[in-house]
C-alpha cells in the first residue's frame, strides 16, 4: 500500500508563501518513490502579500489555503490533518513558512508559532510519524519542540544567525551542504538546506530527494 504524506504548504511564492520549486519537487519526489501526496494549509490569510517580479509590497490580502491550491492543483485541505490517516509529514520552505506558520521572519526568537501547525507537527511525532522539513521549515520545526522534553537535531546549512535561533528554541543545529540531510533517528526527523544555500533547482534536488527518501523508509 501506498504510503501517505501530508505536505503542509503556506501559500504560493517564495517571497510570502511555500517556496514553489522546493513543494514541486517534494511532490515529484514522493510520486517516484510510489507514496501519494495529501497536500495541507492553513485556513487563514497570509502575513502579506509580495510582488515577486519588484520585491515590493502588493498591498493586497491573499489566503493561505486557496493560493496553496495552486501548487497542488486544487487537491488541498485544511488544518487540521487528520493524522491517522497519514504515515508522515513533510514541510517545505519559503519565507511563507517562516511568515505564515509561525511569526519567525518579523520577530525572531520571540516568534509562535500557529497553534494548527504546531498540532501537525507534535500530532505526528506523537504517533511515532516521520516529519521532513526543508529550507527556513526546521525553525517552524524546532518552534513546535521548544517546550517539549526532547528536541530534534535539524539543519538549515549553515548560516550562523538562523543556525544560533534555532538552539535558543532548544534544538541543535548541524551544519550540512545543499545535497546533504542531517537525520535524527531517534525522533524521526530529517532536514535538508535546500533554498537556504542553493544556488538552484539542481543543486536543491538533491537533498529534497534523500529527505523524501528517509522519511519514506522510516514509514
Amino acid at each position: 500500500m501506498a504510503k501517505r504524506i501530508g505536505v503542509l504548504l503556506a501559500g504560493s511564492g517564495v517571497k510570502d508563501g511555500s517556496e514553489i520549486h522546493e513543494a514541486t519537487l517534494t511532490l515529484l519526489f514522493l510520486d517516484r518513490l510510489g507514496a501519494t501526496a495529501h497536500c495541507f494549509a492553513p485556513d487563514a490569510p497570509q502575513a502579506d502579500v509580495v510582488d515577486h517580479r519588484t520585491g515590493r509590497q502588493a498591498g493586497e490580502s491573499r489566503h493561505m489555503l486557496t493560493e496553496a491550491a495552486r501548487i497542488a492543483r486544487g487537491d488541498i485541505q485544511p488544518l487540521p490533518a487528520d493524522m491517522s490517516v497519514l504515515d508522515g509529514i513533510i514541510l517545505p520552505g519559503g519565507f511563507g513558512a517562516a511568515k505564515n506558520l509561525a511569526d519567525y521572519a518579523f520577530r525572531g526568537r520571540d516568534a509562535d508559532i500557529r497553534p494548527d501547525v504546531q498540532e501537525f507537527i507534535l500530532g505526528a511525532h506523537r504517533a511515532g510519524k516521520p516529519i521532513g522539513a526543508i529550507c527556513i521549515a526546521p525553525v517552524i520545526v524546532a518552534l513546535a519542540f521548544k517546550d517539549q522534553s526532547r528536541r530534534p537535531r535539524l539543519t538549515i546549512g549553515s548560516d550562523p544567525g538562523t543556525a544560533a535561533d534555532i538552539e535558543y528554541f532548544g534544538s541543535v543545529h548541524e551544519t550540512a551542504a545543499v545535497d546533504g540531510i542531517v537525520a535524527d533517528t531517534e525522533m524521526k526527523i530529517v532536514t535538508t538546506p535546500a533554498y537556504m544555500l542553493g544556488p538552484g533547482i539542481a543543486d536543491i534536488a538533491a537533498g529534497i530527494e534523500k529527505l523524501v527518501a528517509q522519511v519514506l523508509a522510516w514509514c
